[in-house]
């Protein structure tokens, strides 16, 4: 379609219009109507008040980060915006628990093992599941498995599952007004807090530490800012709520689609950014909003998982002195991209005698044993080179749960 040619105007001659034509005439100028008033307010089709009308409209701007924010930058953007450095691995105290014998955990193999079938295979009559489907149920099976040792463990029931609640946490870095805000993923709490992790002399020891940038890339870049905002540090959860305290945030990143979901680094940046929002919320409704050293610090630990890849993270809350990049730093430790199954797929059974129908089925036993027949027996689903899963469940543990345990 062609364009028409644009009209000159002219000062101090009338623009000429097909106004009064009521057609397009070429050559002539688009007419310019008043907007149209109804006479009476309409909700479904009102425009809505300016930003400058809002009452909570600021002049300066704030920048968000929410459950949509995907990091350009990834972990190195979330570890300048929070003041934290960056250790690899997971911290002693949790990895102590891992590599204890004397705990079982060894023998939550097998369990895991079903976990996988039961959430790749047998939950499902599709030959292959969506991941919007197995990722959520392969959750709610390694969560049962948890809960199934509070016999053992006594302090497991004192941990409340929470969805779908909210997080605000405001702060200032240099002359940077942030905020987290939004859905927090599924948020475990429990009546009693994470023991440190770090030393006190680990934490002075990050005054040392110098934060790395990615100049000339801005470090608020893919945070949205915004006018319209209120300054507010809330936890999500009413005053003497009994499981007050944050332990470990989850985050599934169940899209089927490979676009919509986070990749590994983005992941990894939103765990960290939504653990320290947690925690800095938690953190100024104990000791208030001046910034400060904490003499307590405040951990808080997350997983994220696509349902096959898993990423652990403790993340310890040292400081709220936020604005400047000297004095102590916050601590977070990562293990990055852990195979929890190599995978899952359907064997077809090939019928052509009898016999050999039977060879078949014994050496899909031999070589990969964990199998379950389906439907009329035209294919058997095995789940092959699995990895424990002790990790994903040692980190609902604390040290704490473990000496109640054993003392028990």
């Amino acid at each position: 379609m062609v364009e028409p040619r644009p009209v000159r105007e002219q000062v101090e001659l009338d623009t000429v219009t097909y106004a009064e034509r009521l057609h397009y005439v070429p050559g002539l100028a688009r007419p310019r109507f008043p907007p149209w008033q109804r006479g009476w307010h309409d909700p479904w089709h009102s425009p809505g008040p300016r930003y400058e009308e809002m009452p909570l409209y600021k002049e300066r701007g704030c920048f968000i980060c929410h459950q949509g924010v995907r990091m350009l930058e990834g972990v190195r953007q979330a570890q300048w915006l929070t003041k934290t450095k960056l250790v690899e691995g997971l911290p002693p105290a949790v990895q102590g628990i891992v590599d204890n014998p004397a705990l079982g955990l060894q023998e939550l193999e097998e369990r895991a093992k079903h976990v996988v079938s039961h959430a790749r295979l047998w939950d499902t009559a599709e030959a292959a599941p969506r991941r919007e489907k197995y990722c959520p149920v392969l959750f709610e099976n390694l969560i049962h498995i948890c809960r199934s040792m509070s016999g053992k463990y006594p302090s497991l029931s004192k941990r409340m599952l929470a969805r779908n609640c909210r997080i605000a946490a405001t702060w200032e870095r240099e002359s940077i007004l942030l905020q987290v805000r939004g859905l927090s993923g599924i948020l475990m709490n429990s009546m009693t807090p994470i023991p440190p992790v770090a030393s006190k002399e680990e934490i002075l020891a990050t005054k040392e530490h110098v934060l790395e940038t990615f100049y000339p890339i801005a470090p608020t870049i893919d945070l949205q800012e915004v006018n319209v905002y209120k300054e507010l540090n809330d936890t999500g959860f009413r005053d003497g709520y009994p499981y007050s305290h944050p332990h470990t945030l989850f985050f599934l990143e169940s899209a089927s689609v490979r676009t919509d979901r986070f990749r590994p680094e983005q992941l990894r940046a939103k765990m960290l950014m939504f653990a320290f929002g947690n925690a800095l919320a938690k953190a100024k409704a104990l000791h208030g909003n001046d910034p400060k050293v904490l003499e307590q610090p405040v951990v808080v630990q997350s997983i994220g998982t696509d349902g096959q890849l898993f990423q652990f993270m403790v993340f310890q809350l040292n400081t709220t002195d936020l604005v400047s990049n000297d004095g102590v730093k916050n601590l977070v430790w990562i293990d990055s991209d852990q195979n929890l199954y190599e995978r899952a797929q359907c064997v077809p059974e090939v019928k052509k005698r009898v016999v050999v129908v039977r060879k078949t089925w014994e050496i899909v036993m031999e070589i990969l044993p964990f199998h379950q027949s389906w439907g009329s027996g035209s294919w058997h689903r095995a789940a092959a080179g699995f990895k424990p899963a002790e990790v994903d469940i040692c980190l609902i543990f604390t040290q704490a749960d473990v000496s109640e345990g054993t003392s028990s």
